[in-house]
């Protein structure tokens, strides 16, 4: 327990980062959309895949950062225009599975599971330079390991058409179900923050806001 307990305290101190993973920048609180049109989608009903290299998920209060070698995405984003959930946040695509490898606190291995799929990707804002300010919503991920915790809510970030990334970088994820050797590093109700760049297929895939 001494060993486990230095690794956390270890990364507690070091670490200010935020789950790197699937990069979407954080929109203004005044944004609005009215219509949002996807194009460029060539699979059957839309479907697409992601990938992300080192994501990662960061305790807000503990500065306690999870850290994994990569993470995938899959879902269906068909073409078409939509308007459903104006002004707030219209429904672009869904993420119908996602996985996380090699997850590490410290060195130390965990395993993460995404929950209560699909979940929903949103345009939230007018699309600049080929940008679209968007959220992700529905999101139920578990945290298995030395320490085992749930973490719930939203992300936010932009899905840019070139190079078709969509970036995660912000949001209101809060933990709970906490458990197993935490040590009090991760806690129920801490907020944290996933950080990640997923790269989209296919690269046609664009999706422009008004």
């Amino acid at each position: 327990m001494r060993k486990l307990t230095r690794a956390f305290t270890g990364t507690a101190a070091t670490g200010v980062a935020i789950i790197a993973a699937v990069g979407l920048a954080a929109a203004p609180a005044f944004a609005t959309v009215s219509s949002a049109k996807v194009s460029g989608s060539t699979g059957t009903g839309g479907a697409f895949t992601a990938t992300a290299t080192s994501p990662t998920l960061t305790d807000s209060k503990t500065h306690v950062k999870l850290t994994c070698a990569s993470a995938t995405a899959a879902g269906t984003a068909p073409n078409g225009t939509y308007t459903a959930g104006a002004p707030t946040a219209i429904k672009v695509a869904s993420l119908t599975s996602l996985a996380w490898s090699q997850c590490t606190i410290s060195g130390i291995p965990f395993t993460v599971k995404a929950n209560a799929t699909p979940w929903s990707l949103n345009a939230t804002g007018a699309t600049s330079s080929g940008v679209t300010p968007g959220s992700i919503t529905g999101v139920n991920a578990s945290l298995s390991g030395a320490c085992n915790a749930t973490v719930t809510g939203t992300v936010t970030g932009t899905y840019s058409n070139t190079p078709h990334t969509l970036a995660i970088n912000a949001g209101t994820l809060t933990v709970s179900g906490v458990s197993g050797l935490c040590l009090g590093l991760i806690n129920n109700g801490d907020a944290v923050v996933y950080n990640a760049n997923y790269v989209v297929t296919p690269a046609t895939l664009a999706v422009n806001a008004t």
